[in-house]
């Protein structure tokens, strides 16, 4: 008995601790006590109690505008955004501070941290990639302002990063057709982005799928029309296996060009 109500009497304590505490909280946030405000922030900050530390900087910011400890509140306050993984208000934060405060010690830290902000909301390659080249662009921004800073390592490593999603997107987005069976429009698609990235690690797979959406496209077309298509096969398969003669496709490839080749020799015979 005696020691469940110790038991009792510290969990009783520690909650009126944490009482205490919230209620101070509310007190300050009442408060007009603006450099108390700022104060808590910060230490709010430090101990990871983010959302608190926001709110804070939140209120004291305009407050601040003007003085020395403007581009700190503002540096902080974006900061706690980050630190709650909200990094489409960080990136606002840190936009503000680099554009406002040109003398900063926290100037080059934004600049960087703008485009990181950037590259933590880049989605998977199959969702819009607005995000994806707003961070390349930031990246090559921050590289040409600060060409020697220590940062520069990582937002070259960020930059190909992105660009290795952007020309899996392309990828992703050049196969739907095909997937569909849009065959048409698969070619176009296709070549497409071998043009806009030519030396893309899906080559292979782009000839390949064009080949075979020409084959496709040439089968299933009206006999009036299947001269020229298969034709168009018998050429995209010059094209895949003069680049890409021992790759995994080479067996369907040659199946493709051997059938493509018999119909045109008949065509021929008949005329």
């Amino acid at each position: 008995m005696f020691k469940n109500r110790i038991v009792f009497g510290v969990v009783f304590a520690a909650a009126a601790v944490i009482l205490s505490g919230c209620g101070e909280y509310e007190k300050l946030l009442k408060s007009r006590d603006f450099q108390k405000k700022y104060e808590v922030g910060v230490r709010f900050y430090e101990e990871g109690e983010y959302a608190k530390a926001s709110t804070l900087f939140d209120q004291v910011a305009n407050i601040f505008r003007g003085t020395t400890k403007a581009d700190t509140v503002k540096y902080y306050q974006a900061k706690s955004y980050y630190g709650q993984r909200d990094y489409m208000m960080a990136g606002y934060y840190f936009s503000e501070l680099s554009s406002t405060y040109a003398s900063s010690v926290f100037l080059e830290e934004s600049d960087f941290m703008i485009g990181y902000c950037y590259y933590k909301q880049s989605p998977r390659p199959e969702l819009d990639q607005a995000a994806t080249y707003q961070t390349i662009t930031a990246m090559q921004m921050f590289m040409v302002k600060y060409p020697t800073s220590e940062r520069v390592t990582e937002s070259q490593a960020i930059i190909t990063e992105m660009s290795d999603k952007l020309v899996e997107k392309s990828f992703i987005s050049a196969r739907l057709y095909y997937d569909l069976g849009y065959y048409k429009s698969a070619i176009l698609a296709l070549r497409n982005s071998l043009i806009e990235y030519p030396n893309t690690r899906y080559r292979e797979e782009l000839l390949f799928l064009i080949l075979k959406s020409s084959y496709l496209l040439a089968d299933g077309s009206v006999p009036s029309k299947q001269r020229e298509r298969y034709q168009t096969t018998v050429d995209e398969y010059f094209s895949f296996i003069g680049e890409f003669p021992d790759g995994p496709h080479t067996r369907e490839a040659k199946r493709m060009y051997e059938t493509s080749s018999k119909y045109l020799d008949n065509l021929n015979k008949q005329s």
